[in-house]
């Protein structure tokens, strides 16, 4: 999308950076992971060379995670706060899903939704950083009883499942919401758009412009 005057910048280079990489962390997080959730996936294994790869890689891709993820955090964690008006905006979920918008509270660059979304991403996080290292065989499980290692596996699985299935309602939530992927991709959206979505951070951009 063009730089003009009838776009906003949403997104700068560097975080588009931050979240594309950290999606392709993900997807090989995800993948190498559900090799050994289910034997259905076990195929899957092939991606990576073998199961034996796949259980060598899947923790350093995790620690790759960490760092992107991390870093995501703190570019996000303040616009991520949860105010009045994001509660009141999440009261409306039913009349979003059905495609009215008019009586909603005005949204801030991230609405209630997203900022829900980002803090149910951390809270996946920190359970798959926290049972990861207690699963992780090669140098840490060992320092743990079995019980502590066992019951952190099961979370380490829960806490897997939750998170694709987050990032998959995100995917369809960005498909859904035209130009959303195009900001995620170019940096900009038209400023109509921006009015529309969110109209509390389309006043503070243009300065209360119309």
């Amino acid at each position: 999308m063009k730089n003009d005057s009838r776009t906003l910048l949403r997104f700068t280079v560097p975080e588009r950076i931050n979240h594309w990489l950290v999606a392709l962390t993900f997807f090989l997080l995800a993948l190498s992971g559900l090799v050994y959730f289910q034997p259905l996936y076990y195929p899957l294994s092939q991606l990576f060379g073998g199961g034996t790869w796949a259980r060598i890689l899947h923790p350093f891709f995790g620690v790759v995670m960490i760092f992107l993820f991390g870093g995501m955090f703190f570019r996000f964690r303040k616009l991520s706060i949860i105010t009045p008006t994001d509660k009141d905006w999440l009261r409306h979920v039913r009349e979003i899903v059905n495609g009215d918008e008019q009586h909603l509270p005005e949204a801030g660059k991230l609405n209630g939704g997203q900022k829900v979304m980002f803090w149910s991403l951390v809270t996946c996080m920190v359970l798959l950083i926290l049972s990861g290292i207690v699963v992780w065989r090669a140098y840490f499980s060992f320092l743990f009883p079995i019980v502590v290692v066992r019951f952190a596996a099961v979370v380490h699985a829960a806490a897997g499942v939750v998170m694709i299935a987050l990032i998959m309602g995100h995917i369809y939530i960005a498909i859904w919401t035209k130009e959303s992927i195009g900001a995620m991709l170019y940096g900009r959206v038209r400023r109509a758009w921006a009015k529309q979505h969110h109209p509390a951070w389309f006043r503070e951009m243009t300065g209360g412009d119309k």
